[in-house]
């Protein structure tokens, strides 16, 4: 079975050589990368254009658009069977990839979502960080009906065919919440899983805010009630 990985990367020239190298020494035997440059101005497009892999394809944006719009740029991209988002930060190890796809090779899920709040090994997040992402998530539950413990975590690994089917909009973080919705209006086998994760402070380049999070709220009755 093969996995579509897609790395949005916007200004992180710090991490995103070590997050390359962790994907591919991953043991998964049949890997896509697709990395999408969201117009960074640092290094980044430096170290992209050094890549020779024939497992990685490097898309890029003229302008900076969001992490949604990067992740609708590879969708396009995608030839695996399986797909999932991993950020170029660091909080997220691909060493975790392994145990979400053997759902999808044991034909159990359409999407696996691996949570970051239900048992596994995690570097304590800020309480504001931490409630943020529960408010969110819980408000997701009730609107989708479903129960997840971690509605906001990056590694969503979805079956691609159902994944390339879906018209997404959202251009930043909305992502998470607009996803979830489809996912539950098809009444897809979702699965949980726990993950290790290592929070990045936002002094350390975290880009999320209470902005964006006031913006999931309305994707959430967006996508869960109007659409």
């Amino acid at each position: 079975m093969k996995l579509s990985i897609i790395v949005p990367v916007y200004n992180e020239e710090t991490t995103l050589s070590s997050v390359i190298k962790r994907i591919l020494n991953v043991k998964i035997k049949d890997i896509e990368i697709i990395i999408v440059n969201d117009c960074s101005t640092d290094g980044t497009a430096d170290i992209l254009k050094k890549i020779d892999d024939k497992r990685i394809v490097v898309l890029s944006h003229d302008k900076n658009r969001g992490k949604g719009s990067a992740i609708r740029t590879a969708q396009k991209e995608i030839s695996g069977d399986a797909v999932v988002i991993q950020d170029a930060d660091m909080e997220y190890n691909p060493e975790e990839l392994p145990k979400l796809l053997k759902k999808f090779e044991e034909n159990k899920a359409d999407a696996v979502y691996g949570s970051r709040y239900s048992g596994s090994e995690l570097l304590i997040d800020s309480f504001w960080h931490y409630m943020g992402n529960k408010f969110l998530t819980t408000a997701s539950n009730l609107f989708s009906n479903l129960h997840l413990s971690d509605m906001e975590t990056c590694y969503k690994m979805i079956k691609a065919d159902i994944f390339k089917s879906f018209d997404l909009e959202c251009n930043r973080f909305g992502f998470e919440p607009e996803v979830t919705a489809k996912l539950a209006k098809l009444n897809c086998r979702i699965y949980e899983i726990p993950i290790a994760y290592e929070a990045r402070r936002f002094d350390e380049g975290k880009k999320i805010g209470w902005k964006d999070a006031v913006a999931a709220l309305w994707y959430i009755f967006k996508y869960n009630v109007l659409k």
